[in-house]
């Protein structure tokens, strides 16, 4: 799919808006980071950067059979009481 948008000043810097037809196809929203390539041929390439997961999503996946028992180490030597 090929569009056209005009370059405008934000601030001090220069802005290109993104169609929200391109936007919904390469499933970005406000606030998504985006990573910016100056190609040798003068193009700019966007690349949608993959946000961290949180703990609680990460956690979420944690199944019942995948923990384990407590596993004793053993003593240091170096533990506070």
């Amino acid at each position: 799919m090929t569009l056209e948008s005009t370059v405008q000043k934000w601030g001090n810097s220069l802005a290109i808006r993104i169609p929200s037809v391109i936007a919904e196809q390469i499933k970005i929203t406000q606030g998504s980071t985006m990573e910016l390539n100056v190609l040798d041929n003068q193009e700019l390439q966007l690349v949608k950067k993959k946000r961290k997961p949180t703990l609680q999503e990460l956690l979420s996946q944690c199944k019942p059979e995948n923990r384990h028992e407590e596993i004793d180490l053993g003593i240091a030597g170096r533990e506070l009481i």
